[in-house]
């Protein structure tokens, strides 16, 4: 009798932990239902894919789906290979002592930053000071500076996830430390970082604060033709109809909604797929 105890108390435990796991998930669960319920009716290819017309209450938001998706790209090309690079000379190259301790609570306090004061100090930066203007390029640069951190804090824990005995090993066969880190380090952490860059993509995707004074546009019914251009995105576009716009209707806040959160998980899923595929590629 007393044996079975130990696995009663694992079953218990088990069912615990299984119970919280459901808790944290079922509200994502229910906001995703939430969302098919009331937008999915507005689904349909002309939303997709059309100009919005009538100030933005028929039409579609074809628009700000490819802001969206350029802002996206823009803020991947400028975050992840400095952030990588940050984390490789940190892990790699940096004595840990004061400094490198500093550096680590800069970047942690840059992870807690309001959005809203990324805007202001993208508009004073990139649009005002260097002249970028509201662009494509002021506001990518932004959320590039929004989700440095994150890329930062995920390459450096994948770094630092790779064992040392692969860097002791190259070293010994007389590899160099930057091809020991390029040829080994990095093509192991590669899953790591990934995973810092889906965390990215879903934040940028969905920021409104740091783009509203950098990129975004009221009512734009046109596609931005240079980095310099103005674009709609999704996120802003979402505020505008749901605050700005009145007689707007219900059907088309929710699909909106419902589409800013279908990309971003398209972005994820994509991440995921290439992540996964590291992985079965890693030996250890």
């Amino acid at each position: 009798m007393a044996s079975s105890n130990p696995y009663r108390s694992q079953r218990l435990a088990h069912a615990i932990l299984a119970l919280f796991t459901l808790t944290a998930v079922s509200p994502v669960i229910a906001i995703i239902a939430y969302l098919i319920y009331k937008g999915g009716g507005a689904l349909s290819w002309e939303f997709l894919t059309a100009m919005p017309r009538n100030g933005m209450k028929e039409g579609g938001i074809y628009p700000a789906i490819v802001g969206t998706i350029y802002l996206v790209i823009g803020t991947i090309v400028f975050s992840v290979p400095i952030g990588t690079l940050a984390a490789v000379y940190l892990t790699e190259y940096a004595k840990q002592g004061r400094l490198t301790r500093a550096i680590r609570l800069a970047i942690a306090n840059m992870a807690g930053v309001p959005s809203i004061v990324y805007g202001l100090f993208g508009l004073g930066l990139f649009v005002l000071l260097m002249q970028m203007g509201t662009s494509l390029l002021a506001g990518s640069l932004t959320l590039g500076l929004l989700v440095l951190p994150v890329v930062i804090t995920a390459a450096e824990e994948a770094l630092l996830a790779v064992p040392q005995s692969f860097r002791q090993a190259s070293l010994a066969l007389g590899a160099t430390r930057w091809q020991t880190i390029r040829k080994v380090v990095l093509p192991n952490a590669t899953a790591g970082i990934i995973t810092g860059t889906v965390l990215a993509v879903g934040r940028a995707a969905g920021e409104t604060a740091a783009i509203m004074f950098t990129v975004a546009a009221f009512f734009l019914p046109s596609l931005p033709d240079s980095p310099f251009s103005q674009a709609m995105a999704l996120p802003y576009h979402l505020y505008t109809i749901s605050t700005q716009v009145p007689g707007m209707p219900e059907e088309m806040k929710w699909g909106t909604a419902l589409v800013l959160l279908l990309l971003v998980l398209c972005f994820s899923l994509t991440a995921a797929l290439i992540r996964l595929r590291f992985r079965r590629k890693r030996k250890w």
